[in-house]
C-alpha cells in the first residue's frame, strides 16, 4: 500500500469535519494522514486534535505587524510539517500570497452553497433570501479570490418550505461534511491537478 497523503487541517471552530476526517483516516485504504492542525484562534477543534495525538498550533493575525506577517509565519507553520495537500476545515481567515505561493493547487476549501452563487460567509442566508429551490455545498481548490477556485465537486440540498437560515445551514453541513470527507480520499488516493477550470484526478 502507497504512503498516505499527508494532510494539514486549518480551523477555526468547533472542529466537527476535522473529526469527520481523523474518524475516515482511522482506515488505512482511505490514504490520508493529518500530521498538522493549525488554527487562527483558540478553539473546540484544537481539542479535536489533541485527542487525536495529532500535532497542533495557533497563529493568530493580531500578534503580527501586518496581515503579510502573518501570512508568512503560517506558512511557515504549516510547511514545517511537509503536508501534500492542505484542507481548510472551517478556517476563517483568507490566505494570502505566501500561503498561495507555496500551497497552490493543493489547498482545499469547502463553501455552503453552490458557486459561483452566493460566495462568502452568508451562504445559507442568501441562497434562502434570493429564494433558491436548491442550495447545497461546493468544495474546490483556492485561489487568490474569495470561493473562486476550481470546483472539485458540489452536493445539492433542497430547500424546503419553512426552511430558517439555522435550520437550512444545519443540512447542508451534514451534505457539506460526507463531501468533504469523501472526495478528501479520492483526490488522495487518485492525485489531481487542476487545468483552468476544472480539477483533473489522476496523478
Amino acid at each position: 500500500m502507497p504512503n498516505p497523503t499527508r494532510a494539514a487541517v486549518l480551523v477555526s471552530g468547533g472542529g466537527s469535519n476535522l473529526a469527520a476526517l481523523l474518524d475516515a483516516t482511522r482506515d488505512p485504504g482511505y490514504g490520508v494522514e493529518i500530521v498538522v492542525v493549525g488554527a487562527d484562534r483558540d478553539c473546540g477543534a484544537l481539542e479535536v486534535a489533541a485527542s487525536a495525538g495529532v500535532p497542533s498550533f495557533v497563529e493568530r493575525v493580531k500578534d503580527h505587524a501586518s496581515r503579510e506577517e502573518w501570512d508568512a509565519a503560517l506558512t511557515a507553520r504549516v510547511a514545517a510539517a511537509s503536508p501534500d495537500i492542505v484542507i481548510s476545515a472551517g478556517f476563517l481567515k483568507l490566505a494570502g500570497e505566501s500561503f498561495l505561493a507555496a500551497f497552490g493547487g493543493r489547498y482545499l476549501n469547502t463553501h455552503n452553497a453552490l458557486l459561483p452563487s452566493f460566495p462568502g460567509i452568508h451562504g445559507p442566508r442568501d441562497a434562502l433570501e434570493y429564494g433558491v429551490k436548491i442550495a447545497g455545498a461546493t468544495l474546490f481548490v483556492v485561489d487568490a479570490g474569495v470561493d473562486t477556485g476550481a470546483i472539485v465537486a458540489q452536493v445539492a440540498v433542497p430547500v424546503l418550505d419553512d426552511d430558517d437560515v439555522e435550520a437550512l445551514t444545519e443540512r447542508i453541513k451534514v451534505a457539506e461534511r460526507d463531501q468533504l470527507v469523501s472526495w478528501v480520499g479520492k483526490l488522495a488516493r487518485e492525485g489531481f491537478r487542476v487545468e483552468g477550470r476544472k480539477v483533473v484526478l489522476g496523478g
